[in-house]
């Protein structure tokens, strides 16, 4: 199972947008949903109002769907967890997704993150991978775990499968820490190359070459009057 969640883990929504670009090439399923209400705080996380094709009012509440990924020319179906982080009873919520992808009968779960970081735009994204399962972590090159401080669903998750036989792996890649109200293509791709290696799967991340070349040119623009932040690209 692949996770990345709206909020505090999906810096410049580096995350989320991998994972949405790896769909878009596969034929997708919803079959499952957790049910908002437990897990929100509307009030936080306001629902929306939109009017649909029929000219009917409707309301669209913060999601989290788990959508099983069909592999295409023979490679193996994904199962891909994406949504929004919730605010309350992490611990249930993290109960429903471990129940579900083993009844999905998922061999491991790989989180997909992005925190803001100090590096330029100028450069390749960094990705750091961990898990806490040796002989993955043998196979795939990836350390233990390190981090320690304030931490996220994502990380309530990994703990929760420390020594489970559903190895856990963390993947997060580093977005410029100036970007917060932009997107950062180049860290979606990162995560994405790292993810082919991860699973053995395709995940087409070189088609990304244009939009990234695109917000590259964007970035380069917001940043031309800043001359401390010039200096720091360079």
């Amino acid at each position: 199972m692949l996770v990345a969640l709206e909020g505090w883990f999906d810096a410049a929504t580096a995350a989320t947008s991998a994972l949405e670009r790896l769909m878009q090439s596969r034929e997708c399923v919803t079959v499952a949903s957790i049910d908002p209400d437990p897990f929100f705080d509307f009030t936080q996380q306001r629902p929306e109002a939109y009017i649909d094709e029929d000219g009917e009012r409707q309301i669209r509440w913060p999601y989290n769907d788990i959508v099983v990924a069909r592999g295409d020319d023979g490679t193996r179906d994904l199962v891909v967890l994406s949504g929004v982080e919730p605010h309350l009873f992490w611990q249930t919520y993290v109960g429903c997704v471990i129940r579900t992808a083993r009844e999905l009968q998922c061999g491991a779960l790989v989180t997909v993150g992005a925190n803001f970081d100090t590096v330029p735009h100028t450069r390749s994204p960094i990705v750091t991978g961990s898990t806490t399962n040796s002989a993955l972590a043998g196979k795939l090159r990836l350390s233990r775990p390190q981090y320690q401080g304030p931490t996220g669903v994502a990380g309530v998750l990994q703990q929760r499968l420390d020594g489970d036989r559903m190895a856990p792996v963390s993947l997060r890649v580093g977005v410029p820490h100036y970007l917060s109200s932009s997107e950062h293509p180049k860290s979606s791709a990162a995560l994405l190359r790292h993810l082919e290696s991860v699973l053995g799967v395709p995940t087409h991340h070189a088609a990304m070459y244009e939009e990234i070349q695109r917000w590259a040119e964007l970035h380069d623009t917001a940043i031309e009057d800043d001359e401390e932040t010039q200096e720091y690209v360079r």
